[in-house]
């Protein structure tokens, strides 16, 4: 059986003190109280026979209700999650997205456990820019190898 694959969009700007990244929070009780490492690019499972951009794209727009830029995607390699989880990532520019627009699509899940009650919650619960250093200290362990490939790609690897 093959791994599972997701695709996803790293949106980057340019600010007076360098690059900075969108980040979104996973929603629900389990991330709740959970911040540095728990943050990760909007991604989502590629269907089946889905081109991995088109599913990164769509994953952006139902995680955050917004549209992501036209702008060119700069293709990132592929990175293995430590569940075994295959994600596919392309680095886009896009400085006028306002975390305050996010509209997140939801979940429903048994909450509070064995309580039988369903309970409703966002798929991303928050959305911000970071620095590339503050980004390293609140994105998920194995997706941070996808901001040094942005710095590569981008000229500014030290």
């Amino acid at each position: 059986m093959s791994p599972r694959r997701s695709a996803g969009l790293l949106l980057y700007r340019e600010s007076p003190s360098g690059i900075e990244v969108l980040l979104v929070h996973p929603g629900g009780p389990f991330w709740a109280k959970k911040d540095d490492g728990a943050w990760t690019i909007p991604k989502g499972l590629i269907e089946a026979h889905e081109d991995p951009l088109a599913a990164a794209r769509r994953e952006f727009e139902e995680e955050t209700g917004l549209v992501p830029p036209s702008t060119d995607a700069i293709p990132l390699d592929p990175l293995r999650q430590p569940g075994g989880k295959i994600v596919h990532a392309w680095a886009v520019l896009g400085g006028d997205f306002d975390p305050a627009g996010l509209r997140s699509n939801t979940f429903t899940m048994e909450w509070p456990p064995k309580s039988g009650a369903q309970k409703t919650f966002p798929e991303i619960d928050r959305a911000a820019w970071f620095p590339l250093d503050a980004a390293r200290l609140k994105i998920l362990q194995g997706q941070a190898g996808f901001l040094d490939q942005l710095e590569k790609r981008l000229g500014r690897a030290g």
